[in-house]
C-alpha cells in the first residue's frame, strides 16, 4: 500500500471516529457476544504519524476479522501518559484498547509519579510491530561504517554531539547505550521530536543519531545523511544493504521502537483472546505486512503470555539504561 492510499485511509477515518462517539460510550448489552459495537484503539500520537499509520494500517484489518469497526482515537502528550492513564481508567470490557509504543517501558522509569501502574492496571494482548533505528551520521562525517564511527568518535571524545527525538526517547537510550557499550562519549542534543533533530543532523549542526527508519529514509535517500547500521536483530527490507549492529561490533544487541495493544487490567480473558486472535490474523495478511513494510515497521505478532514477558523484560532493560543516563522527565 502506498503513502497516498494510506493517507486517504486516515482522511476517510476521521469523519467515522467523530460521528461514532456516541455508539463508543454506550456499554454493551448484557450478555452480547463481544463485540457487540465498535472498539476504541486509543494512540498516543497525533494523526498521520508513524505509529498512528501503522495503527490504523492494524486497525482497518482488525475491523474485517472482528465485524465491528476498531476506530482510531488519537490522543498525544506527556511520553504517551495521557492515552495510557485513559484506558488505565476505562471499563474493563474490551471496548477502549491502547496501541502503546515502547515509551510505556521507558515511563515508569523517566518519571517519578504516574497516575497509572504498567503492571498493575493493564492486560497486555499482542506485541503487534517493531520499527528498527537506524544509526546514521552527517554525510560529511569522514566514517562509511560501524567500526569507522567508533575509532573516529573514540578520536574526538565529547567533540561530537548526537540528536534524539527527546530527553529519555528511545532514540536518545539507544544511542546512549550503544556509545556506552562501546567506551563512547559524546554530547546529547535532545529536540521536541524526530523532524527537527534529522533537519539539524542533515544540516551538520549534529553529527550523528539513532533514528527509526521510517523518519530517516528520505534523508539517507537523498544522500543528506549516511546510514551505518540498523538496530534490529536483522537486516530491514527497506536498507537491505545496511548491516545490523549485532554482525558488526555487538553480537545480540536488538534496540527497536516496538508497538503493541494492551487493555485494563480486569479484562476478561476470553475477550484478550478474541482481540488477540484478530490481530494476528491482521499482521499475518500479505497486505498488512506490505503496507507496514512500506512505513519500515516489521509485523511481529505473540501470544498474551509472551507480550506480557517481553514487556516486563524491557522495563528492568530500561530502568538501568535511564539511570545510567540521567534522564528524567519530571
Amino acid at each position: 500500500m502506498k503513502a497516498k492510499t494510506l493517507m486517504t485511509t486516515v482522511a476517510a477515518l476521521v469523519p467515522a471516529v467523530l460521528a461514532s462517539t456516541a455508539v463508543l460510550a454506550a456499554p454493551a448489552p448484557e450478555g452480547s457476544a463481544f463485540p457487540a459495537h465498535p472498539i476504541r484503539l486509543v494512540v498516543p500520537f497525533p494523526p498521520g504519524g508513524p505509529t498512528d499509520l501503522v495503527s490504523r494500517v492494524i486497525a482497518r484489518r482488525m475491523t474485517d476479522e472482528l465485524g465491528q469497526q476498531v476506530l482510531v482515537d488519537n490522543r498525544p502528550g506527556a511520553n504517551g501518559n495521557i492515552a495510557a492513564e485513559i484506558v488505565a481508567k476505562a471499563p474493563a470490557d474490551g471496548y477502549t484498547v491502547l496501541y502503546n509504543t515502547s515509551s510505556i517501558a521507558l515511563s515508569p522509569a523517566l518519571y517519578s509519579k504516574l497516575s497509572y501502574d504498567v503492571r498493575r492496571d493493564f492486560a497486555p494482548v499482542v506485541l503487534t510491530a517493531m520499527v528498527p533505528l537506524v544509526l546514521e551520521v552527517n554525510a560529511q562525517l569522514p566514517v562509511h561504517n560501524v567500526r569507522e564511527f567508533i575509532q573516529y568518535v573514540k578520536a574526538n571524545p565529547d567533540k561530537l554531539t548526537y540528536g534524539s527525538a527527546g530527553n529519555g526517547n528511545v532514540t536518545h537510550l539507544a544511542a546512549f547505550l550503544f556509545l556506552q557499550a562501546n567506551g563512547l562519549n559524546a554530547v546529547h542534543a535532545p529536540y521536541k521530536g524526530s523532524a527537527p533533530a534529522l533537519t539539524d543532523l542533515a544540516g551538520g549542526q549534529v553529527q550523528f543519531m539513532a533514528d527509526t527508519i521510517n523518519s530517516s529514509l528520505p534523508f539517507i535517500r537523498d544522500k543528506r545523511m549516511r546510514a551505518l547500521a540498523v538496530t534490529s536483530s536483522t537486516r530491514s527490507s527497506q536498507l537491505p544493504d545496511v548491516p545490523t549492529v549485532a554482525e558488526t561490533v555487538m553480537p545480540g544487541f536488538e534496540v527497536g521502537a516496538w508497538q503493541g495493544m494492551m487493555v485494563p487490567a480486569r479484562t476478561s480473558p476470553e475477550i484478550v483472546r478474541k482481540l488477540n486472535a484478530a490481530t494476528m490474523k491482521a499482521l499475518a495478511n500479505p497486505e498488512t505486512r506490505a503496507a507496514l513494510a512500506a512505513q519500515g515497521a516489521e509485523p511481529r505478532g505473540s501470544t498474551p503470555e509472551a507480550y506480557a514477558s517481553y514487556l516486563s523484560a524491557e522495563m528492568t532493560r530500561w530502568r538501568k539504561v535511564v539511570k545510567d543516563s540521567g534522564a528524567t522527565l519530571d
